[in-house]
């Protein structure tokens, strides 16, 4: 059963918005649609909805500014759309706090499943099954069932694909991945750019490590991807 909420669609194509709004709403959604920058973070900001779908293109505030503006408050899940489609506007958009993207021109379908897997995953109601109780890490928390961290005692602001990447690296410590595992495993995408998961990690980077430069935690397999390393020695370690 999909996860029905409250979704925010800002696009200023009215025939887009009325299509997107349509195909969520058969999903149990209820759509509130705007059609400008400044409008879509003044809803946001005092109704705060369950998820955005956010164009890159829009009058008054591009989309890259309403993610960043919402970011510094906010951790509603944020569904990009571009008409541009090139990696770098996809990647500026991963980097700017948005959880996924659609490239125009989309299927309403395809984005009314990645709106149900984004809301989905925010809920931890896809959360790999692994042992109960907080995953811990020195002053690392992530409580899976709570979906909440912290560091040091102080909340973590994480975006659901950031918190799942983290859940699922602190799972499997030690244990090297691809950037094509990470993307299947932790968001079971078969399908994607890899050079999202490279995002990700940068973003998880600055958020956890003391120099995200000279990573500690989430290292670098050269020739492989990532692998966590955990800062506490567990008792029965050799090493």
């Amino acid at each position: 059963m999909s996860p029905a909420g409250r979704v925010l669609v800002v696009d200023d194509d009215p025939t887009v918005a009325e299509v997107v709004a349509r195909y969520l709403a058969r999903d149990g959604h209820e759509v509130i649609c705007v059609a400008d920058g400044p409008a879509a973070l003044r809803r946001a900001l005092d109704h705060p909805p369950d998820l955005v779908v956010l164009d890159l293109m829009l009058p008054g505030m591009d989309g890259l500014e309403v993610c960043r503006r919402l970011r510094e408050t906010s951790a509603v899940p944020i569904v990009m759309l571009t008409a541009l489609g090139t990696e770098t506007d996809r990647l500026v958009g991963l980097e700017t706090g948005a959880d996924d993207y659609v490239t125009k021109p989309f299927s309403p379908r395809e984005l009314a499943l990645r709106v149900r897997s984004v809301l989905r995953r925010a809920r931890g109601a896809l959360v790999p099954a692994g042992p109960s109780g907080p995953l811990r890490d020195g002053g690392l928390v992530v409580d899976v069932g709570a979906h909440e961290a912290g560091l040091n005692g102080a909340r973590l602001a994480l975006t659901s694909r950031e918190f799942d990447l983290l859940a699922f690296l602190l799972r499997h410590p030690r244990q090297a991945f691809t950037r094509d595992e990470l993307l299947e495993r932790v968001w079971d995408w078969t399908f994607g750019d890899s050079s999202t998961v490279t995002v990700h990690v940068r973003r998880l980077r600055e958020k956890i490590e003391d120099d995200p430069t000279a990573p500690r935690r989430i290292v670098t397999v050269w020739g492989v991807g990532y692998r966590y390393e955990p800062v506490e020695k567990a008792t029965n370690d050799p090493l």
